[in-house]
């Protein structure tokens, strides 16, 4: 081996060594004492810290990993913890969107007022080596994507922070913020940011996973509009990440999901926004061939269009389907000319109106109630109208199987990824999603599957897989497949950060080895989407 090659590789390993070691989280229970006196805590007298020799394997044990670190931090910030049973703990559990959600039952919750209290609990989480997930809004489907069986649940719903800067550009919001406590903040200053188009889906998840807005299409996705990130990494320490401060890190956040830190606030653009024209409009099911048509002339027509903000979901209710379609336009204008072939079609009723960007959220959230079983799974083509209607086609021979399940509520639903919306992913250094210009532009689909009985679990995911399954193989045979695999719409089996090429899968790798040397965030929060492609929920 040449010495040259052997210098190389020593400077290399210089480098990461010390960028590992930085970050690398507290080993002993000196270590913890110092970094949690670095946080405020009084660690006089010595905190019970039991050697993790002595910590049995059973989750229910009174000394196993999840029990002892409950009890740690129940003694350290004893009005953050919640034990199963306690009437904080109950009530939080049914927060959760999904009945899987909400039936995984944590050893306890914690929820913090702040950074430090996040940090202090991660540092006692991550020596302890109990398995923990981290909720916003709690708006996944799957069991596991943001709570965990036996484990330790972050619940952020605390952090509710939402301060507009006195210039009104920036607005910073606190992750444990619901959508409409964010617009509701805003709207009667004349002013918004890119977040979610429903009302109680959480900040923080949305964000990280991406975020489709009413005005993407001028304004980008939700990710692409933070300007700063305030984040508790896995060994305690709370930074602020953007541009200029740790911009690896900030490319990151751009996309990767929970991977990398828990955030604790997101610093958004702020732009002014008044009053909008939108709503509901019900179609009959003969009329998907105009609908698809219009849905193509409008996506490959978006630069002009850029205020527009389009879902088309194709539902079964009641022994019939139906089409329940959203226009939204960011201006005050009724029935704007960039709608009119869609609002000449037919229609059984609609709600179109000029209102607030908050009204508009809180219609589309009366339709997602809390409590039933969910099921989420996506997949991205390019756009084609004739195609568009052969995927309908699949979805009905395929929900006509199990229509029979009780409460069955399924719904397809498709919407553009324009040109304008693609463009924008370059803003502030780009972000890790993976889509170019030469992609679109795209129609992202979302199988949304909603039933009451936990029997029909397998049968229902079953025929959403095989929705995916084929339309996937058409695509392929007409050329019009792309390896997109939008986050906030996946299931558990789906490989996100494949669907974002290999060389973004691989420089999140690199980052996450150097924020994260522990792979804490990987293998300690085992729920949600995992760089490695091992995804889902997880019991302790």
């Amino acid at each position: 081996m040449h010495l040259s090659y052997i210098l190389i590789l020593a400077t290399s390993c210089w480098a990461y060594c010390v960028t590992a070691e930085r970050y690398t989280a507290p080993r002993t229970v000196d270590e913890l004492h110092h970094a949690l006196t670095t946080l405020g805590v009084d660690v006089t007298g010595r905190l019970p810290v039991p050697p993790r020799s002595r910590l049995q394997s059973n989750a229910t044990a009174p000394t196993s990993p999840c029990s002892t670190t409950c009890g740690l931090l129940s003694a350290i910030r004893k009005n953050i913890v919640s034990v199963s049973g306690s009437q904080n703990y109950v009530q939080q559990q049914n927060q959760y969107w999904s009945a899987q959600q909400q039936e995984t039952l944590p050893a306890c919750r914690v929820t913090p007022k702040n950074a430090v209290d996040v940090a202090i609990s991660l540092l006692v989480t991550r020596y302890l080596d109990c398995p923990f997930a981290v909720k916003s809004g709690g708006h996944a489907a799957f069991a596991g994507a943001s709570n965990i069986q036996g484990g330790l649940a972050f619940d952020l719903s605390n952090l509710r922070q939402v301060e507009v800067s006195r210039d009104g550009t920036v607005t910073k919001v606190g992750a444990g913020n619901r959508w409409i406590d964010v617009y509701s903040k805003l709207d009667p200053l004349g002013l918004s940011v890119i977040g979610g188009r429903v009302a109680d889906i959480g900040v923080g998840g949305l964000t990280l996973g991406g975020g489709i807005s009413f005005f993407s299409g001028r304004h980008g996705w939700a990710l692409d509009s933070v300007k700063n990130y305030q984040v508790v990494l896995a060994n305690g320490q709370i930074h602020n990440v953007n541009r200029k401060a740790n911009p690896d890190l900030y490319f990151a956040l751009r996309g990767g999901g929970n991977n990398f830190a828990i955030v604790t606030r997101f610093d958004l653009e702020t732009f002014p926004q008044g009053l909008m024209w939108g709503g509901l409009t019900v179609h009959p099911p003969t009329t998907n061939a105009s609908i698809y048509n219009a849905f193509e002339n409008l996506a490959n027509d978006a630069t002009a269009n850029s205020d527009t903000g389009l879902l088309t979901t194709y539902i079964y209710f009641n022994g019939s389907y139906i089409f329940a379609n959203n226009y939204e336009y960011a201006l005050p204008t009724p029935f704007p000319p960039a709608f009119e072939e869609f609002t000449s079609i037919p229609n059984i009723t609609s709600s179109q109106r000029i209102t607030t960007l908050s009204n508009l959220t809180i219609e589309l959230n009366d339709s997602s109630p809390d409590g039933l079983r969910e099921h989420y799974s996506t997949a991205t083509f390019r756009v084609n109208a004739a195609f568009q209607v052969q995927i309908l086609d699949i979805f009905v021979q395929e929900i006509d199987t199990i229509r029979d399940a009780a409460g069955i509520f399924p719904g397809l639903v498709m919407q553009p990824i324009t040109l304008p919306m693609i463009r924008l992913f370059r803003k502030n250094g780009g972000n890790a999603l993976g889509i170019d210009e030469a992609d679109g532009p795209l129609n992202l689909i979302t199988l949304a599957m909603t039933w009451s009985d936990e029997a029909d679990d397998e049968r229902i995911i079953s025929a959403a897989a095989r929705v995916i399954s084929r339309a996937n193989e058409m695509a392929r045979s007409m050329g019009l497949e792309n390896r997109f695999v939008y986050q906030n719409y996946a299931s558990r089996g789906q490989d996100v950060f494949g669907g974002y090429g290999e060389e973004n899968r691989r420089r999140l790798l690199e980052i996450s080895r150097k924020y994260d040397p522990d792979r804490v965030f990987q293998n300690l929060q085992p729920g949600y989407f995992k760089l490695d492609g091992q995804n889902g929920g997880s019991s302790v």
